[in-house]
């Protein structure tokens, strides 16, 4: 799954998470490929199935693509 790194820095503020949001922004690229940056992504404390809960909530738009 691939989303954009400022949607998902977004959400995350807004769920007042600011210290992964700032993980998120220095550490991962623009685009944010789960299988690839997954390892990353865990190291944050954020994995694919906490990702998809937050798109199955709405919380990602239509920034996300398969």
């Amino acid at each position: 799954m691939k989303l954009d790194k400022d949607e998902l820095v977004r959400v995350l503020r807004t769920e007042g998470d600011n210290d992964t949001a700032d993980q998120v922004e220095g550490r991962l690229p623009d685009e944010i490929d789960t299988d690839r940056d997954g390892d990353a992504l865990a190291e944050m404390g954020l994995d694919r199935t906490q990702l998809m809960a937050k798109l199955a909530g709405g919380g990602f738009g239509t920034t996300l693509s398969p």
